[in-house]
């Protein structure tokens, strides 16, 4: 049950998630990570296996993404906040243009849904997970029909 003594947290949180897709996925603001992640950050659902903990192992993902799509963008569709987590339905999209993790350039465009779930400590994003449409990307890159 939420309490009234929540709601700034849920606040604080709300604009957290908002800024991070935003100032880092929208914009590649890489330095903002080191105020939106905790030191010791865990991405459970990395691109790349085992990434280092902190914003020091997200840095290269959103740069490999952004290569990838420069015109990359997240569409937040739905929030869901608690003083504790927030859970953020998105749409992804852009055209893939670079490498994207060993794909070759398709010039295609995509939007595919994502679901994330961020846990957040001391203000921070502490921990993430996520679930892509993989089906749907790969289709819209051509990779399979």
């Amino acid at each position: 049950m939420t309490t009234q003594t929540d709601f700034p947290a849920i606040h604080h949180n709300q604009q957290l998630i908002e800024t991070y897709f935003k100032a880092v996925w929208n914009e590649g603001d890489l330095d903002s990570l080191d105020n939106l992640l905790t030191a010791d950050y865990r991405n459970h659902s990395a691109s790349i296996p085992n990434p280092q903990p902190g914003p020091a192992g997200l840095k290269p993902i959103v740069a490999a993404m952004r290569h990838a799509f420069p015109d990359l963008q997240y569409t937040i569709q739905d929030l869901i906040v608690t003083p504790n987590n927030v859970v953020a339905r998105v749409v992804m999209s852009g055209t893939q243009t670079g490498d994207f993790f060993g794909i070759p350039p398709t010039n295609r465009t995509v939007e595919v849904a994502q679901i994330n779930i961020e846990r957040i400590r001391d203000g921070k994003i502490a921990e993430h997970w996520r679930l892509t449409d993989e089906l749907a990307l790969m289709r819209q890159l051509g990779l399979i029909s």
